[in-house]
């Protein structure tokens, strides 16, 4: 658990980079997240898999992290070097929706994929789509709802350095302006600094 640990310090929001067009809301699809957590988890050695399965003959998805450990550190720091070994993190499986369209079935799968690493992970994102989604009400009526730390920090960070334009970028901007790592425990630190 001490890797995951070292996973959430050092992972940043994740942008949304990607339109649902019947939503009318941004998300960041899979790729982008397996392009944002993929190499912190490999500097950790750990490896996240999602296997289809099936529970009871439903369709599910599994979501494996496997800590493969090739060296360990002693009490005294010494590098100990250990035969490759690999241990079960986390071991999560979720019983999909049937469809038999495979062009639908596909979409589950990507959709269940996508929430449960985010989820399993704790990685910091609005569901701007399940929330219209499931609530069914009018965009203009979410549209009044008070705005989001992370959008308030977007905008401040832009407004101080209007190169920025990626998800690296942010966190790098806001660790030069403020001296705090773009995480939602440092987000009022992070306004009233920008301010």
């Amino acid at each position: 658990m001490n890797k995951l640990l070292e996973f959430q310090k050092k992972v940043g929001a994740i942008s949304k980079d990607s339109t649902n067009p019947f939503f009318k809301s941004r998300y960041f699809d899979i790729n982008k997240l397996i392009e944002e957590v993929k190499p912190i988890l490999n500097e950790l050695g750990l490896v996240l898999l999602q296997p289809l399965d099936s529970i009871k003959g439903k369709p599910a998805i599994r979501t494996i992290i496997i800590d493969c450990r090739d060296r360990e550190v002693d009490n005294s720091g010494k590098t100990i070097n250990l035969n490759s070994s690999t241990e079960k993190i986390l071991d999560y499986i979720t019983i999909l929706p049937e469809n038999s369209d495979p062009q639908k079935m596909g979409s589950i799968i990507t959709y269940y994929r996508r929430y449960a690493i985010q989820s399993l992970l704790f990685l910091q994102a609005e569901d701007d789509d399940g929330n219209i989604a499931s609530n069914r009400k009018p965009l203009d009526k979410l549209m009044n709802k008070p705005v989001p730390q992370k959008a308030i920090i977007a905008k401040l960070i832009k407004e101080q350095m209007p190169q920025t334009e990626t998800a690296e970028d942010y966190r790098e901007n806001c660790m030069t302006l403020t001296g705090y790592e773009l995480l939602p425990a440092n987000y009022e630190n992070i306004i009233n600094s920008l301010r």
